[in-house]
């Protein structure tokens, strides 16, 4: 017995080193093959003259449509629709829709009957407003969103001077708490990532908040109908499907952002998150390994350099390591999270970075046990 504990002391120490050095490598190249990008990214204006299609769905967002639904209307665009898409509210949504369409020559108001029946969702209200879309240039956002300006609309657009699809980054707004500390900070690893990865011509996902394509490639590629049965997927399994061979620009300009409401609520945000999750098996395989590596490198580099410091090795090497890591991490960091309006996190990130790791691990082990079911909770 004494001889395995010993056997396996030493070949811990053998592998602490090595592991924890390859682990670095792994994440160096993320850092300078992806982010480094995303980092050095310059932010161009221009202008745009095609009128464009903004796309709504709500389903009982009564509070959400009377505060952000008028901040979307006072877009300083030349030639606009706002097209919201009801789907089967229960709340007094219609009544409101109704009243202010009266009110506004630019609102156009799809209501989903209740007798309809649809799977869980918002491809089939998205299909709706789609359809409905008097013009070739969609752009999307949520009802739970508001523009971070009146110049969102056209910031998001003018990318389709030189691109076919528009990634946006959809923000949370700041409230004190660890919660919202960590949903933001979960919210700016996911849009560094697609962000980042689009840059480099991988592009496999962006946010229902903030997202614009041309109306032709949705029907071009029949829709959402090669996953209609998963209840997710509008904004990651429908991009990967149709950015293969075309353009994709990415907009970060503070004034292009959406900021949506936090939920306060542990349970609730945890549930979310794991329902987004589960959109992840039907991805490309490439992307499942990008997207899997990264983290596995974080959480082997973490766990080596524990390892080194309860065997004893030499703390030099431990130091030396954790260093570089940090060097380039802040190094690399420190544009884009200015770009996304995150940089009260940005001298605690590592520790943000430790937690979210922690917990992003969680869901996936939970998903693996038992995927969510229903939409929502």
């Amino acid at each position: 017995m004494l001889d395995f504990y010993y056997n396996l002391i030493t070949f811990i120490e053998l592998i602490s080193f090595p592991l924890a050095l390859l682990s670095l490598i792994i994440i160096l190249f993320f850092y300078f093959y992806f982010f480094l990008r995303f980092s050095f990214l310059k932010i161009k204006t221009s202008s745009f003259d095609q009128p464009i299609s903004i796309i709504v769905c709500a389903k009982n967002e009564l509070e959400n449509l009377k505060s952000n639904l008028p901040l979307i209307l006072k877009q300083n665009y030349h030639t606009f629709e706002v097209i919201v898409v009801n789907d089967q509210s229960i709340d007094e949504t219609s009544f409101f829709l109704e009243d202010l369409a009266k009110k506004n020559k630019h609102l156009v108001v799809v209501d989903i009957d209740s007798f309809v029946t649809h799977s869980p969702g918002k491809k089939f209200a998205l299909t709706l407003g789609i359809k409905t879309a008097k013009y070739e240039h969609l752009l999307l956002t949520d009802a739970d969103c508001v523009p971070s300006s009146k110049s969102w609309a056209g910031r998001m657009i003018s990318n389709f001077n030189h691109a076919d699809i528009v990634l946006g980054y959809g923000s949370y707004e700041k409230k004190r708490g660890l919660l919202n500390k960590i949903i933001r900070f979960d919210t700016f690893n996911v849009a560094q990532q697609y962000l980042s990865f689009a840059l480099a011509r991988q592009t496999y996902m962006g946010v229902g908040r903030n997202l614009a394509y041309k109306k032709s490639l949705f029907f071009k590629n029949k829709g959402f109908a090669s996953h209609i049965h998963v209840a997710s997927g509008d904004d990651d399994l429908f991009i990967q499907e149709i950015s293969r061979d075309k353009k994709v620009a990415i907009e970060v300009s503070e004034h292009a952002h959406t900021i949506s409401d936090v939920t306060q609520d542990w349970k609730d945000w945890i549930y979310q998150k794991r329902r987004h999750l589960s959109t992840a098996p039907y991805y490309r395989y490439r992307f499942k390994i990008l997207l899997g590596i990264y983290p596995l490198a974080q959480l082997l580099f973490l766990l080596s350099l524990a390892l080194m410091f309860i065997c004893k090795i030499d703390v030099i090497y431990l130091v030396l390591l954790l260093v570089i890591k940090l060097v380039f991490s802040y190094l690399i960091n420190y544009k884009i999270m200015k770009h996304l309006n995150i940089f009260d996190l940005y001298w605690a990130h590592p520790l943000y970075e430790f937690l979210h790791l922690f917990i992003q691990g969680n869901f996936v082990l939970l998903n693996l046990i038992k995927k969510p079911k229903k939409w929502s909770r």
